[in-house]
Parts: C-alpha cells; structure tokens; sequence
C-alpha cells in the first residue's frame, strides 16, 4: 500500500474518532433522555466541547476532497514521494489542527489547516 494511501486511511480513522469528545461530553454532561431525544433545544456543553463539534466538522468538509485526490493519484499510477508527502503532511497537519482547535489556542489553528492545504497542493500538482 502506497504512503498516499495509508494517510488516507489513518485521516479516515482521525476523522471518525473526532466525533468521541463530543459525544464524550455530551454522555457525560447530559441526562441519557437527552443524550438519545431529538435534542431540539439540548443543554449548552462547555466551549471545548463545542470546539470538538466544530473541529470535527470541519475536518468532514475537507476530507472529502482530500481523499478524491489521494484515489486519483493511485488510480492514474501517479502515485508518489510527493503525493505521498503531501498526504502524509495533510494527516498530521489535521490532527494538529484539531487538537490545537479543541483546546483552544487559536493562533495555531489557521498555520495547521493551511499546511494541510498545502499538502493536498502537492497532490494536486502531480496530477497536473
């Protein structure tokens, strides 16, 4: 399996694992009836746990392009040191990014994301 392609798959893994703090706070800080009801108007959770959801959604609104380019570089045999640079720099750039988001220091967050950026850059470029 190519460097490309297990970035992918640990970047999948991180991104169904970011939806655990959340929930964590959400079953340890609510009652189980709101925890499982329609949570129409749920009790307010503490700010890091909002910064959980937010990272976490965030990271759903970038992986899926990620990944097209991480399938289309294997699939087209361009697959490489520099896509698999580029992917193993958006991996850990996300982690980074969520778990400086979740603690809260803010100043970190935008250099985190935009390496992630910049790895998916690197991709891009071996498809051209």
């Amino acid at each position: 399996m190519t460097t490309d392609l297990v970035m992918l798959t640990a970047s999948a893994v991180l991104t169904g694992a970011l939806v655990l703090p959340y929930g964590l706070a959400m079953w340890t800080l609510w009652p189980v009836r709101e925890v499982l009801g329609n949570r129409d108007a749920p009790p307010p959770l503490p700010p890091w746990a909002e910064r959980a959801r937010r990272a976490q959604r965030n990271m759903l609104e970038n992986f899926p392009h990620f990944a097209a380019l991480v399938l289309v570089a294997n699939a087209a045999g361009l697959a490489n040191y520099q896509t698999g640079l580029g992917a193993t720099m958006f991996f850990w750039a996300r982690l980074v990014h969520a778990v400086v988001y979740i603690t809260g220091i803010w100043w970190l967050r935008a250099p985190a994301y935009f390496t992630g950026v910049a790895g998916e850059c690197l991709i891009l470029l071996r498809l051209f």
